[in-house]
């Protein structure tokens, strides 16, 4: 048998363990993109209604988080605060790569909420509602909406940082490419003995190709929703001026 079928019948073998990996891709990016976004919108109603001691702290706190590489802050995840915390790969990549994408969500949040006009804020502030309860009523609902483009800028990225969680030994697409590699290419088909090991050209081939599709179906999907949720004859702050 050629290598050429013996490397496709070995990565057919292997298919589970890359389809797994890829659920744990996707469940990683959801888990990471719901705590950037959590955090991310407390940090842009402290960005523009905190104190100005707030605002300092909350700036550096996006500052710091920006300019370090997201391997880095999974690495102080596991092996520092995974230490006394007790978090396993997955929860320490989920965490660390969220609080990254809580400093760029904030950015893309707090844009579409000043380009609310200022009037709605006012009206609820008149209806009795505090000043958060505004925020959250009236103007996220909104500026969920507005944000969606570049929402699903984030989104991909964070899918794309997905590999970096292969350092601490978490199994999604990239660590399950690596294992299949690491196996020995042994099989006896018709009677004839197959050796040796997997081009690794075939399987970060493969590896990328499922990356790429999932950035393009969740691309799709999230442009579809933009479209779909978009606010009609929306007017700006700056547009009634």
């Amino acid at each position: 048998m050629s290598e050429i079928n013996s490397n496709l019948f070995f990565l057919f073998k292997n298919m589970p363990l890359l389809l797994n990996a890829t659920l744990t891709a996707i469940l990683l990016t959801f888990a990471s993109i719901f705590i950037g976004m959590a955090i991310g919108i407390i940090i842009t109603f402290l960005r523009i209604y905190g104190s100005k001691i707030t605002k300092k702290i909350v700036f550096a706190y996006e500052w710091v988080l920006k300019g370090t590489p997201p391997l880095i802050v999974i690495f102080i995840f596991y092996f520092g605060l995974g230490k006394y915390l007790n978090l396993g790969p997955f929860l320490s990549a989920a965490l660390a790569l969220g609080l990254r994408s809580s400093a760029y969500q904030a950015q893309i949040y707090r844009g579409a909420v000043l380009s609310i006009t200022s009037e709605q804020t006012e009206a609820g502030l008149s209806l009795g509602l505090s000043r958060a309860k505004t925020f959250m009523i009236i103007i996220i609902p909104q500026a969920l909406r507005l944000s969606l483009p570049g929402f699903t800028n984030e989104f991909t990225i964070v899918l794309k940082d997905t590999p970096l969680a292969y350092a601490v030994g978490l199994v999604e697409i990239l660590k399950a490419g690596r294992d299949i590699l690491n196996q020995p290419l042994t099989q006896s088909i018709t009677g004839s003995d197959i050796t040796g090991t997997l081009n690794p050209f075939a399987i970060f081939l493969v590896c990328a190709l499922l990356y790429f599709l999932l950035f393009e179906v969740f691309s799709y999907l999230l442009h579809f929703l933009s479209k779909k949720y978009e606010i009609p004859g929306f007017v700006t702050d700056k547009e009634t001026k």
